[in-house]
């Protein structure tokens, strides 16, 4: 034993606590404004389907569409890893994966649409389509055939439309009340959403129909769509969307991009309106930095080039759509739009080979973190959090098995979960 080092201080401990009283406020603040990451599943894509076109086997529907496609066009591993350039370790675990996915859960978030994709109709059929909406999400949930997400896009909160937007909303969640409760799975999509108090009227939109059906205050949340430039940068210069998010009064569970309608407001010419433009990397990338800390994920837009046609056409479809979703991805956006049954192979094709390719180091950099054992990387406990969090997004979508996870790092899921870190408002509670 050394010898015990003396302990010297100057400041009272009134000191102390005079700073901790000076900021007691913005403790209460960050905790507001920036509770942390909800900890829950976030899913890979969001399907948007036609409130006319959707029906009760829509999401098998897609799934065999998707089967077919790789059946047609790509009936082996070999094929298809050819196709999108896999390494030969890679291509048998992810099309063994993604043909397993497609059979067992091919739509992980479904939106029916009454926005673009559903049009202008009449009141009375916008109704009926809206009540049959209802009953299918609903029977689809109680016979387990539903999509972990499910929920609708209404028409937006502008003038010409809002009143149609409202009705459709309160047809869809009364049809669900009555047919025995809101799932948990329930999701609203909020479009073309330009100033914040379009956010706030959502929220108080919602608040009443809680109200009206004794639901508990705050059980209905919602995403808000970025498809204007006033959403991102308004006339005084700030940024649009932080105050969106702050509006949606704890609400707001998502961001979502959209492609073609953002694109088209700064006059980004049709053949160049894409994910990957310059104008959106800007817009997703404010996106990301104000939805940073506050629970709010963000989601990437879609691509309009469809693997239809003879295969060479398909498989050019796929490179892109492959391409883009593994650009995404590395830029920390985990969920996009998929268009049509045959993206699915390829969006399930990227995450996949996205988690199994960077699987043995990360796994093998968080047991060395855990074990506190030394490697070539210093790694600290924010990396720790992202480490965990990589496996359990891989874990989440069927990427990677819990199994070799344990296997290769010793931790199980719940040790996972610790890793990625409690929310700031469990810190809170356990200082206190």
């Amino acid at each position: 034993m050394g010898q015990q080092e003396k302990v010297a201080t100057s400041l009272a401990g009134a000191v102390g606590e005079e700073i901790s009283a000076s900021l007691a406020p913005v403790d209460a603040e960050l905790e507001r404004r920036y509770p942390g990451d909800p900890g829950t599943r976030q899913p890979v894509h969001t399907v948007y389907v036609p409130g006319d076109v959707f029906a009760a086997g829509t999401v098998r529907s897609w799934g065999d569409q998707a089967l077919a496609a790789l059946d047609e066009h790509a009936p082996d591993a070999a094929s298809f890893a050819a196709v999108l350039g896999l390494s030969d370790d890679l291509a048998e675990p992810v099309y063994s994966r993604v043909r397993a996915k497609l059979e067992r859960e091919p739509i992980e978030d479904l939106r029916v649409d009454f926005e673009d994709g559903y049009g202008n109709r009449s009141d009375a059929e916008e109704d009926e389509a809206a009540a049959r909406a209802a009953r299918l999400v609903a029977e689809a949930c109680e016979q387990g055939t539903a999509a972990p997400y499910m929920g609708i896009r209404m028409k937006c909160m502008e003038a010409p439309v809002r009143a149609r937007g409202i009705r459709t909303l309160d047809v869809f969640l009364s049809g669900l009340t009555e047919a025995g409760g809101l799932p948990d799975g329930l999701v609203l999509t909020l479009p073309k959403v330009t100033y914040p108090e379009q956010v706030t009227a959502m929220v108080r939109l919602l608040e009443a129909f809680e109200k009206a059906r004794g639901l508990t205050p705050g059980r209905i949340g919602f995403e808000i769509q970025i498809e204007t430039s006033q959403s991102i940068l308004a006339a005084d210069g700030t940024a649009t969307v932080a105050r969106m998010i702050q509006a949606a009064e704890g609400r707001a569970t998502g961001l979502h991009y959209g492609t073609f309608d953002y694109s088209a407001c700064l006059g980004v010419s049709a053949a160049h309106q894409a994910s990957d433009h310059p104008a959106a990397d800007h817009a997703k990338a404010v996106m990301q930095v104000a939805a940073a800390g506050t629970g709010v994920r963000v989601s990437d837009g879609s691509t309009n080039v469809l693997p239809v046609g003879p295969t060479a056409q398909v498989h050019d479809a796929w490179r892109l759509h492959y391409g883009l979703t593994r650009r995404a991805l590395a830029r920390a956006y985990y969920q996009g739009w998929d268009m049509h049954p045959g993206h699915i192979p390829t969006r399930y094709a990227a995450v996949f080979a996205f988690y199994r390719e960077g699987f043995e180091q990360a796994a093998a950099r968080l047991a060395r973190y855990a074990n506190r054992t030394g490697g070539d990387v210093m790694d600290e406990p924010a990396t720790a959090k992202a480490l965990s969090g990589y496996l359990l997004r891989g874990l989440d979508c069927g990427a990677l098995d819990i199994g070799e996870v344990a296997r290769l790092t010793g931790l199980t899921r719940a040790d996972l979960e610790g890793f990625s870190g409690p929310r700031r408002g469990d810190l809170t509670a356990s200082a206190q």
